[in-house]
């Protein structure tokens, strides 16, 4: 388990399957249009049917045994917010993995998601042993943006028709970091950022400034 005052990351578990439906079923329209899809089978595939939630634990158990992911479900003030998955482990020498995640749209702009993230990057550069970790998003997903934009994440580029998304082939933009670009830790600078942030907002001019 990793944590941070309220936000805390665990192992994804069967009997999480009640709630985790029950948050993905409620953010159905938040989440639909940033979710990944099966594209239609060619002629000569096979029809591939979108895993029950049993199923998908059971794989994301299988490949977490192999050392290729780390699945988590995210909890915010002891209930669970949302899921967070570091998959695509290479080791060798590149030592890499990507993060995914989507988070309950109630919980949205605390800062779960930030601190989230940066603990599981901590866990991989720290504890794993990962050199690189990236994070692939649609252009046209602010709020996921803002994620890896306010954890100082660098961008690298365009991914042309990356991956399959709400039905079609979509673009995502590449932003990734590694151990090297965070000494201190990811969520060390992150706690620096938000506490920056939050003087700022609080400053002269402010109504909640105490010299109002």
């Amino acid at each position: 388990m990793l944590a941070d005052g309220d936000v805390v990351l665990r192992p994804i578990r069967l009997r999480d399957q009640r709630v985790w439906r029950e948050v993905n079923r409620r953010n159905r329209e938040w989440l639909r249009p940033w979710e990944a899809t099966i594209p239609p089978p060619t002629p000569s595939g096979p029809i591939v049917h979108r895993p029950t939630y049993r199923q998908m634990v059971r794989h994301l158990r299988s490949e977490a045994n192999a050392g290729r992911m780390l699945p988590f479900v995210i909890e915010y003030q002891g209930q669970l917010v949302g899921q967070l998955t570091v998959a695509g482990i290479t080791w060798g020498s590149m030592c890499s993995g990507h993060v995914g995640y989507w988070v309950d749209e109630s919980v949205a702009g605390r800062g779960v998601m930030p601190t989230a993230v940066a603990l599981a990057v901590d866990h991989c550069f720290r504890t794993v042993g990962l050199h690189r970790v990236e994070v692939c998003i649609r252009p046209e997903n602010r709020p996921s943006r803002r994620v890896v934009e306010k954890l100082g994440f660098r961008e690298e580029g365009l991914r042309p028709r990356y991956l399959h998304i709400d039905g079609a082939w979509r673009d995502h933009l590449v932003f990734a970091l590694t151990a090297e670009e965070v000494p201190e830790g990811l969520l060390g600078r992150w706690r620096r950022t938000r506490s920056a942030r939050e003087q700022r907002a609080s400053g002269p001019g402010n109504p909640a400034w105490p010299g109002n």
